[in-house]
């Protein structure tokens, strides 16, 4: 290839790169969907959304009042993790766990404290609601944790001993388990999602509906250049709504950062290649913004958010749609992007997750180059 055809493919590029960022600076949807739709989104799952189970409101009946009993009640009472209401007969709480007002009911039975002074293991009913399987679930462990943490302190205090054997927890990279440290990482692949594949998606099938695609189809610049030349400004608004992602979720939501800048920015913008691709795809696909918005909200937000492990584990799922989940890019971009904020750099992590992700982010551009073949009509 000459000189001067190569210099001609540079200005063809640069010229294109110029049209399209002039039009997105121009479109009010590229700054309301790149800039503060995020930010929106940041918001709700950082302030809106909490995985933190803490002073849930349960109601203790206490159907006999020993100081034994007195004592384990004052350990529910001390408890973060509840909001204790204590009554003496249980049909007072049962009205409140009906309408949802309360979570779980604690009774401590009538001969509680003789089955203890007896050495018989007293039981300790706990009702709980149903219908939120995953709040019952956290009452009852932490009803149970509660009882142990109790049991084993009395049994210290009577022994003038420390047990035998003793539990020490200790919980790396997020001590405190608070949720908002991986909720908002999470939600930052979430929106990369919507800047590169519905941003794109909608821009490219505006072009195809206006005609103005046709008209570069009949230009001497490639298909190639042309799909580059147009994802190449969205690139870097996905990397500028991915830096103001970073900065509010360290300094505003205080999630620590123990990686380093260039980890980070790697895996951003390899998981852009996808996101973008499968815009393309999209829009090739379509050729009509209702349609390329529709598709691109069910092919690839909703997978990023359900399917990813974002909210739901992924070896929960039925294996079926564990299999499906092989193919969703922010199942590899979530998880190396929590690791980044909150236990620093494993690039042999990293490495692997970005393959995978140019695999992926390769097959759509094949894909959306021969959707987009160089013709006119």
């Amino acid at each position: 290839m000459s000189t001067s055809s190569i210099s001609g493919r540079m200005r063809r590029f640069a010229a294109l790169v110029r049209k399209e960022s002039y039009q997105a600076m121009r479109d009010p949807s590229t700054t309301l969907i790149t800039f503060v739709l995020p930010l929106i989104l940041l918001f709700l799952f950082g302030y809106g959304v909490s995985l933190d189970v803490t002073r849930t409101r349960v109601g203790l009946v206490m159907e006999e009042t020993t100081p034994l009993t007195q004592a384990l009640a004052a350990s529910f009472q001390a408890s973060r993790y509840f909001s204790v209401t204590t009554r003496q007969d249980r049909r007072f709480f049962e009205e409140d766990l009906v309408n949802g007002r309360i979570r779980g009911i604690l009774v401590i039975p009538a001969h509680f404290t003789t089955d203890y002074a007896a050495g018989r293991r007293p039981q300790i009913q706990i009702i709980v609601d149903g219908s939120e399987p995953n709040t019952a679930n956290f009452v009852q462990n932490y009803a149970q944790g509660t009882v142990a943490n109790w049991e084993r302190q009395r049994q210290t205090l009577i022994a003038e001993e420390p047990s035998a054997i003793t539990v020490e927890q200790r919980f790396w990279f997020n001590p405190e388990l608070t949720s908002r440290y991986f909720l908002v990482p999470g939600s930052i692949a979430i929106v990369m999602t919507l800047v590169g594949t519905l941003l794109t998606s909608l821009v490219v099938a505006r072009e195809w509906e206006r005609g103005t695609m046709e008209a570069m189809m009949a230009t001497p610049v490639t298909a190639i250049e042309l799909l580059i030349g147009k994802i190449f400004p969205y690139f870097v608004l996905g990397l500028a709504a991915m830096t103001l992602c970073v900065l509010l979720a360290v300094f505003l939501f205080g999630v620590p950062f123990r990686g380093s800048i260039l980890a980070l920015y790697a895996l951003s913008a390899t998981f852009l290649i996808p996101a973008l691709g499968q815009g393309l795809l999209i829009s090739a696909v379509t050729k009509n913004q209702f349609l390329a918005s529709q598709l691109a909200l069910i092919s690839a937000f909703l997978p990023a958010f359900l399917l990813s492990g974002f909210l739901f584990e992924i070896n929960s799922m039925p294996t079926v749609i564990q299999w499906v989940t092989y193919i969703v890019p922010a199942r590899y971009l979530i998880p190396s992007l929590q690791t980044v904020f909150l236990a620093g750099d494993i690039w042999l992590m990293f490495l692997h997750s970005m393959a995978v992700m140019l695999l992926i982010g390769g097959v759509f551009f094949v894909l959306a180059a021969r959707s987009t073949r160089k013709r006119i009509g």
